[in-house]
């Protein structure tokens, strides 16, 4: 799991006006929240802040006004709809030891049965229980001949030591559906020919 440090400094400014400036600055207005503290609002790097975002359930590793040091997980980010650049993040603080509860995506290897069936991704992240210092960044699992009517539940997934579901074992998490496009075309055009010969 990898740590990226950040710089931040507090801020004391609120409001949608002090929000532009900071975005203006090339900052990202942010709030820091966790075991039982008041919540810290922050400024943050937004260049850094995008890069290490790139890896889901980062560690950060937050150096505040240079006084405090603090772990933190990115619990909610709020992007442009349309530019897509960073508006606010929600950091979770968190210590090292600790569990904490995470969604880790789910990456698939191998190839389905031949057929033309598709392959629907149920849950697209795992609900998963783990050391905050220990995240997985995925779960990779294999589809490797998996056939119309084949699904993988949450209990199949293979999750690294420490790591533990949390939610019910028996959830469906992908699951290979029949290529249906095709035969309905046939179907239609049969029932054409039919509708034809009356």
């Amino acid at each position: 799991m990898s740590e990226v440090k950040l710089t931040a400094q507090t801020r004391t400014e609120f409001g949608k006006g002090a929000a532009r400036r900071i975005r203006r600055a090339s900052q990202v207005p942010g709030v820091l929240y966790g075991h039982g503290s008041d919540p810290i609002h922050l400024t943050l790097p937004g260049h850094d802040l995008l890069l290490a975002l790139r890896t889901p359930n980062v560690l950060i590793s937050l150096d505040i006004d240079g006084k405090s040091n603090e772990l933190a997980i990115p619990k909610s980010v709020q992007r442009d709809p349309i530019k897509g650049f960073l508006e606010h993040v929600d950091l979770q603080l968190v210590k090292r030891g600790e569990k904490v509860t995470v969604e880790i995506p789910v990456h698939t290897e191998g190839e389905l049965a031949p057929g033309g069936n598709l392959l629907e991704h149920v849950l697209n992240a795992l609900p998963v229980e783990a050391e905050a210092t220990h995240i997985p960044e995925a779960v990779t699992v294999s589809v490797e001949g998996l056939a119309a009517g084949d699904s993988v539940l949450a209990k199949d997934i293979t999750l690294p030591s420490g790591v533990t579901l949390t939610v019910e074992e028996d959830a469906v998490v992908l699951q290979v559906l029949a290529a249906q496009a095709e035969e309905a075309a046939e179907g239609e055009a049969a029932e054409g020919d039919e509708a034809a010969e009356a």
